[in-house]
């Protein structure tokens, strides 16, 4: 068995918990015994298909079993995953595609347009394999059923500490996404971490409805092989179906982005559904507004932990735990990673005093695929630079302040956009607040907010109003547009880049 391979996280598992009913997904139970099998038979598949160690393959689809089934089946082959969000382009698929050199991609039929136009031209792509999808006279097209369809393939490759896992493309706020490499080391030291900082125990019903395409969903998904629970997955987040599934598994846990949970307390039937078993939710991905956090709080009876990470530490870096939590902050570090505040002279600075947050631990990136100098910038001793500015408290615990380059300096005032945002949220009619920084000829920039309602009617003018007795004068936007939505990700975080876009499409129009 492989000692150092990701897949040894779910071997050690079975033989651990044996064989129960694990995971629900619309409308059937998989038991545990089923899924390690289903996982062990596609490893056999992938290798007889030609598929070798170190191998990337595309991993696009809404979330399923399969999308489990066939992450483990491709570490256990000793290939690498290149998740993709299913949202993507085809153009924007085309470039993963290139870049990654990737051999294969799994994927599912209503997918399956897009990725043959971006696959057509990209002559490393040797094979589609298809989740319930008929297969094509082309040889390039092949069922997932019949690649996992052999018998069981106990062998797992053992992988070297730097072996890449995983292939994360970020969504870059210039040109095209970058390659975050995560090695099988990188994974293990990711749960483990989680592991010995939270230890929920066994017996947690959680609510899987993150994407497993992303940073955050694969490290939940990791963490959780450490407990014998029940997972109930969402192929989609949908506020709804979410509260219903809550109510009739009796879910206990579930981890979430802040726009989630603004869905989730804005949805009619939050007031008729009955949640009380929801006891605790884990925040991430975005920065969590404080009144989000305390209505959310208040309205389902739960504890919201915050945590936070990068997809270059492995989804992870601090973390509020249920006996250490406090509000406004996204925890202390996890077990194994050291969290510092530098200034932009490098040296590291003391409690309370604001810089940017870096981080060192066995979970930190190999680097960015074929980026060796962006590499170097990003991780430099061993220290990753994540470009968020933060502090740490007395106690060890660190506040995300914001990013970097979202910062707006006004006139020489360094104005921080969360908060405006902060403030922004406090108003009874606002669901969800954006602030970026506009050019300005006199003063540099200026304050431009984006908010959308909750229903309740509020003019620009009363919101600006509402930010001039709570704000520093030249902190209050010069600017509010009331928009019906406002451009976020696939887990929901807001593209201020986008806003920006839009912006100057407008003052070129």
């Amino acid at each position: 068995m492989g000692g150092m391979n990701v897949a040894s996280l779910s071997e050690a598992a079975a033989e651990r918990f044996g064989d129960y009913r694990a995971l629900w997904f619309e409308g059937r139970w998989y038991s545990s015994g089923e899924l390690h099998r289903s996982t062990q038979v596609l490893s056999g598949g992938l290798r007889h298909l030609g598929v070798t160690p170190g191998d990337r393959v595309v991993v696009s689809m809404m979330n399923c079993p399969e999308v489990g089934v066939t992450y483990g089946g491709l570490w256990r082959a000793g290939a690498a995953v290149v998740p993709v969000l299913f949202l993507l382009t085809a153009e924007e698929l085309r470039h993963i595609l290139r870049d990654s050199g990737a051999v294969a991609v799994v994927t599912t039929p209503e997918l399956l347009a897009k990725v043959r136009e971006a696959a057509g031209d990209v002559a490393g792509v040797r094979h589609i394999i298809v989740v319930d999808g008929a297969t094509s006279p082309d040889m390039r097209e092949v069922n997932f059923a019949e690649v996992a369809s052999g018998s069981p393939d106990p062998a797992i490759h053992d992988a070297a500490p730097d072996d890449v896992a995983v292939v994360f493309y970020t969504s870059g706020t210039t040109g095209n996404p970058k390659g975050v490499l995560l090695s099988h080391a990188n994974l293990l030291a990711m749960a483990e971490n989680a592991q010995a900082t939270h230890s929920f125990g066994d017996g947690q019903v959680g609510l899987a409805c993150l994407p497993l395409a992303h940073a955050y969903g694969i490290s939940a998904a990791l963490a959780s092989s450490y407990t014998r629970g029940t997972g109930v997955m969402m192929r989609w987040f949908d506020a709804g179906e979410a509260l219903r599934l809550i109510e009739e598994f009796r879910v206990t846990i579930t981890a979430l982005v802040p726009t989630m949970m603004v869905f989730l307390l804005a949805h009619p039937e939050a007031a008729t559904r009955d949640t009380s078993s929801l006891a605790h939710v884990i925040s991430g991905g975005a920065a969590l507004p404080l009144e989000v956090q305390r209505d959310f709080e208040k309205h389902f009876g739960c504890t919201v932990l915050q945590g936070y990470g990068l997809s270059e530490s492995a989804a992870q870096c601090s973390m509020n735990t249920p006996d250490a939590n406090r509000t406004g902050s996204v925890g202390r570090p996890v077990h194994g990673v050291e969290v510092a505040i530098v200034g932009e002279d490098g040296r590291r600075l003391p409690a309370g005093e604001l810089g940017e947050i870096v981080i060192r631990g066995d979970n930190v990136m190999l680097g960015y695929h074929r980026m060796g100098l962006e590499s170097a910038q990003a991780v430099s001793e061993g220290w990753l630079h994540t470009g968020d500015v933060g502090r740490l408290d007395e106690d060890g615990f660190l506040y995300v302040v914001d990013r970097k380059k979202d910062l707006i300096i006004r006139g020489g005032f360094n104005i921080l956009p969360r908060d405006v945002e902060e403030v922004l949220h406090q108003h009874p009619a606002v669901a969800q607040a954006a602030v970026i920084g506009v050019p300005d000829p006199a003063m540099g920039e200026h304050v431009r907010a984006y908010v959308v309602l909750n229903g309740t009617a509020a003019s620009p003018d009363e919101l600006l109003a509402f930010c001039r007795g709570r704000l520093a004068a030249y902190k209050c936007p010069s600017s509010l547009v009331v928009a019906p939505s406002l451009p976020i990700n696939a887990i929901g975080k807001v593209l201020k880049k986008e806003l920006r876009a839009q912006l100057a499409a407008e003052s070129a129009g």
